[in-house]
């Protein structure tokens, strides 16, 4: 029997609907929370992302400053640009999109965001939380999962998570989101010999490694949940995931498709995000 769908596009819109409600209390008061996104040079997958970040955002009520810089601005010229950002009291967001030209120090841009603006939850500060579960903002990728797999009460407590990657803005928040429910985690890396051996083992598998149906049904222990977070571009020009979907979906108990999976949400949870800033800044 396939496995059942875990539909990001419907969770989403369930989540942004109580989102929206949330909006419009703070609309009473007077207050837009608002979200300003730093775009530097010209990557078309960036200027998409940014554009779907600007129409969600209008979607629930809340402002939006897309300040798009060309490739060549100093690390300087944008730290001012956040500086600005942070000072400005109608901004409760503040987000740069990643990858940032070769000649600036990504690392020192994101320390420079305030952190009551962080709401990507990029910082030393909010991952170092993150640790202590007690991160203001969590990083919106691993906090919509956490979402996705709540949806469809989904239980982790005592269960065994394999997360496949161990970056700081999926991997390791993944890990440490899942180990905060109590389930027992294992982290895999480019380096991990015999990934199978570990991932069949797995009652949940996040998978965010970047490399094109990398898991394969004889990989995935069956009745597994299986949370598919890979964005690659096939040698058609289609998306697909690091998991290979039609197989996997014969052997797991739950999947995430690409798209329409896990992007959704990341969106979502960063609206999410930027309403507790606003809210928090209002004393709500």
């Amino acid at each position: 029997m396939p496995a059942i769908l875990i539909d990001g596009n419907a969770i989403a819109r369930n989540e942004r609907a109580q989102l929206k409600l949330r909006a419009e209390g703070l609309a009473a008061r007077s207050i837009a929370p608002g979200l300003a996104v730093v775009l530097v040079g010209e990557d078309p997958a960036s200027k998409i992302y940014v554009r779907n970040k600007a129409r969600a955002c209008a979607e629930l009520g809340l402002r939006s400053e897309v300040l798009e810089l060309p490739a060549t601005t100093s690390q300087q010229t944008l730290l001012d640009h956040i500086a600005r950002l942070n000072a400005d009291r109608a901004t409760h967001g503040i987000l740069v999109q990643l990858p940032l030209p070769k000649h600036i120090d990504a690392a020192a841009v994101v320390e420079a965001i305030a952190l009551d603006k962080d709401v990507d939850g990029f910082s030393l500060h909010n991952l170092g939380a993150l640790v202590a579960g007690r991160a203001l903002f969590p990083p919106c990728t691993p906090f919509g999962v956490m979402r996705m797999l709540e949806h469809h009460a989904i239980a982790l407590s005592g269960q065994n998570a394999v997360v496949v990657g161990r970056s700081n803005i999926v991997g390791k928040p993944m890990a440490l989101m899942l180990l905060a429910k109590d389930a027992t985690v294992s982290i895999c890396t480019s380096k991990t010999r015999d990934l199978s051996q570990h991932t069949l083992l797995a009652d949940v598998l996040v998978v965010a490694a970047g490399k094109p149906k990398l898991i394969t049904a004889a990989m995935v222990k069956p009745g597994a949940v299986v949370i598919d977070v890979g964005t690659n571009r096939g040698a058609d020009g289609r998306l697909v995931g690091d998991v290979d979907f039609e197989s996997v979906r014969e052997v797991a108990g739950h999947i995430s498709p690409v798209p329409g999976g896990v992007g959704p949400m990341t969106i979502t949870m960063l609206l999410a995000n930027t309403i507790n800033a606003a809210e928090r800044a209002a004393r709500i």
